[in-house]
């Protein structure tokens, strides 16, 4: 909650414009455009990243289509990761919420610029409707992001077990899927400190209907979990090596001072 707090500190004199901005973009009787909407997200989220000293280095943003109606599924690291996402992307997106933060007062109006789809978990049937409505949206042009784990990992860049319900959402509407992977992102709000941190995300190459439509919802969460999975291993080797070299320049420096 520290890096919260900082955030809330360096942008204090933004804060009343922004505040009345989301109000004003989030009012029932404007009925603003969901671009107009996540347009300010992907401008005010930026302020927040930078003065949280987060870095965010991200890896294949080249396999984002460049036509909407695409989902992308994620591992899940906590409330920075779709922070994340809206800094790297200006394509506007969408992503699933339980319903229990439907009547949070400020969460539920940044959650209306995405155009958020509220899910019931404890409700089977109305939980279907939600994906069945989601796969309407995507064929239409509307893009998600949809967190398979369906809850956020508490075992740092761990993966928890994928659902396989999330991808019926993907066999559905057929289509487009983008595996992404998350490391470290739960570091920024779970350590109590403020220093400098890396957030990595990989956008890993789009898996086609053409490549999936005779896979079960099953098989399709293992294969996008052993992705992903290995993108994380392959970012947590990668980052390994640059911090190793990072502090053998330090040392150098030290032995030339002196």
């Amino acid at each position: 909650m520290r890096r919260i707090a900082l955030m809330f500190i360096i942008n204090f004199y933004r804060l009343p414009y922004y505040f009345w901005k989301l109000m004003w973009l989030t009012s029932k009787k404007k009925g603003f455009s969901k671009e107009k909407k996540y347009a300010f997200l992907h401008k005010a989220i930026p302020c927040a990243i930078r003065a949280g000293r987060v870095d965010i280095k991200s890896f294949g943003l080249e396999n984002i289509p460049k036509e909407n109606g695409f989902l992308m599924f994620s591992n899940h690291q906590g409330m920075f990761d779709a922070m994340s996402l809206i800094y790297l992307l200006d394509k506007p997106f969408s992503t699933l919420s339980k319903k229990e933060t439907e009547n949070v007062p400020l969460l539920s109006r940044v959650l209306s610029c995405m155009n958020v789809e509220y899910i019931d978990r404890d409700d089977v049937r109305a939980s279907l409707k939600t994906i069945q409505h989601v796969a309407e949206r995507v064929k239409a042009g509307d893009n998600f992001v949809i967190y398979p784990e369906g809850h956020r990992s508490k075992n740092s860049n761990k993966l928890a077990p994928f659902k396989p319900g999330a991808f019926k959402c993907a066999t559905l509407s057929k289509c487009p899927i983008i595996p992404v992977a998350l490391v470290d992102s739960y570091k920024p709000f779970d350590i109590p400190s403020i220093r400098r941190t890396t957030v990595y995300i990989r956008f890993l190459k789009p898996i086609e209907w053409e490549e999936y439509k005779d896979l079960r919802t099953t098989d399709l969460s293992i294969l996008v979990s052993n992705r992903i999975s290995e993108a994380i291993r392959n970012i947590e080797k990668k980052a390994a090596r640059e911090e190793s070299v990072g502090r053998l320049q330090k040392v150098l420096k030290k032995i030339k001072k002196r």
